[in-house]
């Protein structure tokens, strides 16, 4: 795999390989691909990051995301440094021209150039405050280190996106497509209905993974793809372009092959929670009129409110392949970004 290929991640015009969204990859099945060949063959590339060293700050919590892309990028020969920023680091300053007689102690133009120079790639995770839409969906915080930092960046998740956790979904799917069908279990149609469902939760939760999966899914290209939510849980529309919106879940189940459960806050009175209905959490029941479909969460996942625990633990769970399929992605990413 070290041999010259066309690359899968676009450069920027400042002759830089990102990692941010969906519009960064030139091929959404090459990419899914590489990620198997990986799954098949993790240390067929162990030497093509060799001497190389990458960054994984995070401003956030991460259990899967963290672990995941530590694995991948060691696959591949790199030292992978971890830091939590938001623990162990100085509060960071990210507005530009901000007069610093605050909290914030250091500005992100100062620090990322310095990370720059200790680090060949940067991966970042940041979550949303949910209380102005119009400073999370600037994604200000990944941007900044993007203009300063002088070497990829790769989104561990940002305000509005998960770019690696789509990745991931994609190579799933295409994984369990290609195995075939289960005993007694239908077969898939080349072009498979994957229902994104909203699913009730405890408090408000970003909508990044839900924008993610539908940017993703239609650039992707190869599925019926139908989004349902309750009414007032619209995303944005710039992510859900070219997707079926369908208010009525049992209506949006039928013949769904594949059904991949998530809760978002609200997008237009931002960072809001309406409804918390149980009827909109998915049971075996509702599966009934699924073309035996298989079911796929990001995690973590509130058990008996998302998803009941015979879901979960059914054979048609997804989850826990899907889970550990973050590793092939990361892989999938880092290679090309190396090469």
């Amino acid at each position: 795999m070290t041999t010259a290929q066309p690359s899968l991640i676009k450069t920027s015009p400042a002759g830089i390989k990102n990692l941010i969204s969906a519009e960064d990859v030139s091929d959404i099945d090459a990419l899914a691909a590489r990620a198997l060949y990986y799954k098949a063959n993790p240390a067929v590339d162990s030497t093509l990051g060799q001497g190389k060293r990458i960054g994984l700050l995070f401003l956030n919590p991460s259990l899967r995301t963290r672990l995941s892309t530590q694995i991948a990028a060691r696959n591949l020969g790199m030292e992978a440094v971890v830091f939590n920023v938001d623990k162990e680091g100085w509060a960071l300053e990210f507005e530009e021209g901000a007069i610093m007689s605050g909290t914030s102690v250091e500005h992100v133009k100062d620090a990322a150039p310095v990370l720059g120079t200790y680090f060949d790639v940067l991966c970042i995770r940041t979550f949303p405050s949910l209380k102005n839409r119009e400073d999370d969906y600037s994604e200000m915080f990944i941007h900044q280190f993007m203009r300063y930092a002088g070497v990829p960046v790769v989104s561990l998740e940002s305000a509005t996106l998960h770019p690696l956790q789509s990745l991931t979904d994609i190579a799933t799917i295409t994984e369990d497509l290609k195995a075939g069908p289960k005993a007694g279990k239908p077969q898939r149609p080349a072009r498979p209905r994957i229902v994104l469902s909203w699913a009730p939760h405890v408090k408000p939760l970003p909508q990044c993974v839900a924008n993610s999966f539908a940017q993703w899914v239609t650039a992707w290209g190869k599925a019926e793809f139908i989004i349902t939510h309750p009414h007032d849980y619209e995303l944005d529309p710039s992510f859900t372009k070219g997707a079926t919106i369908e208010h009525d879940q049992d209506k949006a189940l039928r013949g769904a092959d594949y059904v991949y459960v998530k809760n978002w806050s609200t997008y237009e009175d931002y960072g809001k929670i309406y409804e918390n209905d149980p009827s909109w959490m998915l049971t075996e029941d509702k599966l009934k009129v699924t073309n035996a479909a298989r079911v796929m969460h990001c995690l973590p996942v509130r058990r008996n409110v998302e998803l009941s625990d015979e879901v979960l633990d059914s054979p048609g769970s997804l989850v826990t392949t899907q889970a550990g399929n973050r590793v092939w992605a990361a892989q999938a990413v880092l290679s090309e970004i190396l090469r």
